[in-house]
């Protein structure tokens, strides 16, 4: 991390932007060192363990540096980025330190002189130790060692050493070694005494029984044997990778840990029914002709936010939190309505703030902008605390229902399945109908099964009759 100390440099630090964030991960910067900044202008994105947060900076002035690079997670109240706030040019560019004389001395080898990282360093500036003992049979292996390079390298013939390993080329030592064939015990015949290949092939058929054929080099690879069917296949992989590692933070860190808490602190409840939606999307369908709902987004999940609300409306109880501190049930004359969102960056669950004291066209209005700001990935922490209910709207992804978790703090979850048209009884006839089957969880300490299986059977009466919407609300 880069500390400055002019006067005239303002530090930016990371702010608390949710309550009681400890800490956010910079995802993305929008400026760099240079740049001018005005008061108000956005210089990076950070993730913090409820969304994602665009940072404004306070002042006017010229970037000097950013403390940290992207992908870092940051605690609160540490700075990110410096301002030079005099009104100056910027500066120029930093460039890194070179180690003082005494300290390379201690980490460098003799002679060898500090040089940028990326650069290299000067083939004079480097020195190799010398190995020790190496130097004697250096010195006796050179008159064979010279001669063999001078052949294998075309420049000329070369005396035939006294002593030292047969003379060869490359090749012709794999052919002996994959044939077997000792090549001190083979009889040169090339140049200078190197041993060709036709000298390892002489050497084998003199070591042949009679009556046996004279082995050969092994083929390319594809001539070899095939591999035997007992061998497993590997398992299937994406791009030769077996496993993926993901570090879990941010969004995905939050959702876990208040999944595993709730689930264990607060005793679940689910309760399911199955009902008739038919007249539900209709009605839906009429709702999009109404000029009251032009640009708004109309959908069932529009109808069933409103029937949720009008059964808590019959029955408040069921809209509460419980207090482990104070040993309190703490009752909301309020409904914010969570829905549960699914973003690249896990599952969220932004609410409608005041949502029962909302018209038809307004929760429409709502519902639209909370979607499109979840997938944006541009929902604030404000808007994902005070939940007090949460609807999840599993049918999207094609299942019929699920047993949903309750959110910290909340009393009860909506979880919708797939509509889907179905045989019904309907007027005394067996007659396809849209049916959906909807599923209740709730916490038992604050709702018991009477007032839980009342708000469920509100639910599916508004939506099997929406004009109960009218009679009930």
């Amino acid at each position: 991390m880069t500390t400055m100390t002019d006067a005239s440099v303002r530090e930016f630090k990371m702010p608390d932007v949710g309550e009681g964030l400890t800490e956010a991960e910079i995802l993305k910067w929008y400026v760099q060192p240079g740049d001018t900044v005005t008061d108000g202008q956005v210089v990076c994105e950070v993730e913090t363990a409820k969304a994602a947060v665009e940072l404004p900076i306070p002042y006017d002035g010229v970037v000097r540096a950013l403390h940290f690079p992207e992908g870092t997670t940051v605690d609160v109240g540490t700075s990110i980025i410096a301002v030079d706030v005099s009104g100056g040019a910027a500066p120029a560019a930093e460039e890194p330190a070179a180690p003082a004389p005494a300290q390379e001395e201690e980490t460098e080898p003799q002679g060898r002189q500090p040089v940028l990282v990326g650069y290299g360093v000067s083939a004079s500036s480097t020195k190799r130790r010398p190995r020790k003992g190496a130097e004697a049979p250096r010195q006796e292996a050179e008159p064979a060692t010279q001669a063999l390079q001078a052949e294998l390298n075309g420049h000329g013939p070369a005396a035939a050493p006294a002593l030292g390993r047969p003379l060869a080329k490359p090749p012709v030592r794999k052919l002996a070694k994959d044939l077997g064939v000792d090549l001190a015990t083979v009889t040169p015949t090339g140049p200078d005494g190197v041993i060709t290949r036709e000298d390892v092939h002489a050497a084998v058929g003199a070591q042949a029984p009679a009556g046996e054929p004279v082995r050969e080099a092994p083929q390319a690879p594809q001539a070899a044997a095939p591999v035997p069917a007992a061998v497993p296949a590997p398992a299937a992989s994406y791009d030769g990778v077996r496993e993926t590692r993901i570090p879990v933070k941010g969004v995905r860190k939050a959702t876990a840990a208040a999944m595993v808490g709730s689930a264990f602190t607060a005793p679940h409840v689910t309760e399911f029914v199955t009902v008739d939606v038919t007249r539900t999307l209709k009605l839906v369908e009429e709702l999009k002709a109404d000029k009251e709902f032009a640009g708004l987004r109309v959908n069932p999940l529009l109808l069933i936010s409103k029937a949720l609300l009008v059964a808590i409306k019959r029955n408040p109880d069921v809209n509460a939190s419980w207090d482990e501190a104070n040993q309190e049930i703490v009752r909301k004359h309020y409904v914010n309505l969570g829905i549960a969102a699914a973003t690249p960056r896990g599952l969220i669950v932004p609410n409608i703030k005041d949502a029962d004291a909302k018209t038809l066209p307004q929760l429409a209005e709502a519902l639209g902008e909370l979607v499109s700001t979840a997938r944006e990935g541009r929902t604030s922490p404000g808007a994902m605390q005070g939940g007090t209910v949460t609807i999840t709207n599993v049918g999207v992804f094609g299942v019929d229902t699920g047993t949903p978790i309750l959110n910290p703090g909340e009393s009860a979850i909506l979880a919708v399945g797939a509509i889907k048209l179905q045989p019904w009884v309907h007027k005394g006839k067996v007659k396809p109908r849209q049916v959906t089957t909807l599923a209740l969880s709730f916490d038992h300490r604050l709702v018991d099964g009477e007032l839980g299986s009342k708000v469920l059977a509100d639910v599916a009466a508004i939506l099997e009759q929406p004009k109960r919407l009218i009679t009930w609300a």
